[in-house]
């Protein structure tokens, strides 16, 4: 099993920027494939973006295309999203979450963090 800890989210103003960071415990992580998800208030969960287990293949919704960038070291455990120009639409609770297959499905990812809150005001 792997343990995932989220952390690096914040209270922030429209176009700032966060770096979220997803470390794990356990279980080695390089066998994983690693994506974030995101769930605001009154919705469901959604996919947010995903990568493979090199870091040589990243995909994202498309809502944050351009904007937000995925990405791991496997040396250190840890996948990160880097979220730039954010918007008030981007606040919500981001959750790392570690797969045994590339997915854009809550439901194929089997460890996930405890989340981490980004709030973007206008």
């Amino acid at each position: 099993q792997v343990q995932l800890v989220g952390s690096g989210g914040g209270l922030v103003q429209a176009g700032d920027s966060l770096r979220l960071s997803c470390r794990a415990s356990g279980d080695t992580f390089s066998p994983y494939y690693m994506g974030w998800f995101r769930q605001a208030p009154g919705k469901d969960r959604e996919f947010v973006a995903a990568i493979n287990l090199s870091g040589s293949y990243t995909f994202y919704t498309d809502s944050v295309k351009g904007r937000f960038t995925i990405s791991r070291d496997n040396a250190k455990s840890t996948a990160y999203l880097q979220m730039n120009a954010l918007k008030p639409e981007d606040t919500a609770v981001y959750y790392c979450a570690a797969s045994t297959v590339l997915s854009d499905k809550a439901r194929e990812y089997s460890y996930w963090g405890q989340g981490t809150q980004v709030t973007v005001s206008s």
